[in-house]
């Protein structure tokens, strides 16, 4: 079996050769800076030159913890420093598009905190205006490199599964929304902020949809106004389907969050390690099933990273990595543009309670 996982081992090492490192500042010093983007970074030996925050006192304190050396005093002051050949945008999404035009305007290279837009639109002129430039941009769907996900990506893409039929993920958590006052008053939420992750992994793994339906809900005193629960269905043009759960209001202490990908050679299943005790976590779990290898039975892949804070290596190093090589990033910009239609097509189909087709 160590043979067998030899090649999906590999495809999920994330180490960033010393040649493809650049000086990188960020932009947000919240929690997930803070939590998981600088203990990456450290792992990685990837060099923080500065930060900046709208909170100075928040920026000073990330900085003296985790030996950054500069707190710029404003965005202008960042971007103006020649040093910095990366930002790292990590704020909430009603502030990202400006400041995704000043680095462009900068020549700064761009690593864009999900969701880097709440318009379609927007995001289209966005991708355009770094191609353009001749910028790299990417967006931090980290969940593309968890390892569960990056291995069981490798799986299909090797052909382990035969023709895929379906992706199931269902998430039941409890989730203190109080912890993040920006998300209080966004009626447009739970796919939105978090969701979103367990969507565009459905369109890494399965293309683009024909037509999607979406449903949610709200518990009744909740701290924020949008959404907490939402339940996604898609159908695809040869037939094949999928489904994304998630509860965020689960107050029976069993948090739990699965997934399973059918095929007609095989199928995997696995957990979402993170989900269990967010934001510590635990690493996934996953097994596979194939007659295409064949595995005789299930055969259970030997997670060893986890989604906080591993995964934020991966997205960040392939910035890195397509600025050095030319390569396009696992999660370029430009096609998350079509997460960001997908995630607008769920909302519009939850405001008019029916199906919404793609023109593709």
């Amino acid at each position: 079996m160590i043979d067998l996982f030899a090649d999906i081992s590999d495809y999920c090492r994330l180490v960033v050769p010393e040649a493809h490192r650049r000086p990188i500042a960020i932009i947000g010093a919240g929690g997930i800076v803070d939590g998981a983007h600088l203990p990456a970074y450290r792992l990685a030996g990837l060099e923080i030159v500065g930060i900046t925050d709208i909170d100075p006192e928040r920026a000073r304190d990330v900085a003296a913890r985790h030996g950054i050396p500069r707190v710029y005093a404003s965005l202008a002051e960042l971007l103006a420093d020649d040093r910095v050949e990366v930002v790292d945008i990590a704020v909430p999404v009603t502030h990202q598009p400006p400041i995704f035009r000043a680095a462009v305007a900068a020549g700064k290279h761009i690593l864009a905190q999900k969701p880097f837009t709440d318009s379609p639109q927007t995001a289209r002129e966005l991708a355009a205006l770094a191609a353009e430039a001749g910028v790299v941009a990417a967006v931090n769907q980290q969940m593309r490199f968890d390892e569960g996900i990056a291995a069981a990506h490798r799986m299909v893409e090797a052909g382990w599964l035969g023709t895929v039929t379906s992706f199931t993920l269902t998430v039941n958590v409890f989730t203190d929304w109080a912890q993040w006052e920006w998300a209080k008053e966004m009626e447009r939420l739970e796919i939105m902020v978090h969701s979103i992750h367990y969507h565009d992994a459905v369109r890494w793994f399965m293309g683009e949809p024909s037509s999607v339906y979406a449903v949610a809900g709200r518990t009744p005193g909740q701290y924020p106004v949008g959404e907490t629960r939402t339940a996604s269905s898609y159908t695809f043009p040869e037939g094949s389907s999928a489904l994304v759960s998630a509860n965020h209001m689960n107050l029976g202490g069993d948090n739990s969050a699965e997934f399973r990908i059918e095929g007609t050679g095989g199928a995997i299943r696995g957990t979402l390690g993170l989900m269990y005790d967010y934001p510590n976590g635990r690493p996934d779990t996953l097994e596979v099933t194939s007659t295409v290898v064949p595995t005789d039975g299930w055969v259970p892949y030997p997670v060893t990273q986890r989604w906080f804070p591993h995964a934020f290596i991966g997205s960040m190093g392939s910035v890195l990595e397509a600025i050095a090589t030319g390569s396009t990033p696992r999660s370029a910009v430009s096609d998350n543009v079509k997460t960001i239609e997908l995630v607008d097509a769920l909302y519009r189909s939850m405001g008019a309670n029916e199906v919404v087709h793609f023109d593709r």
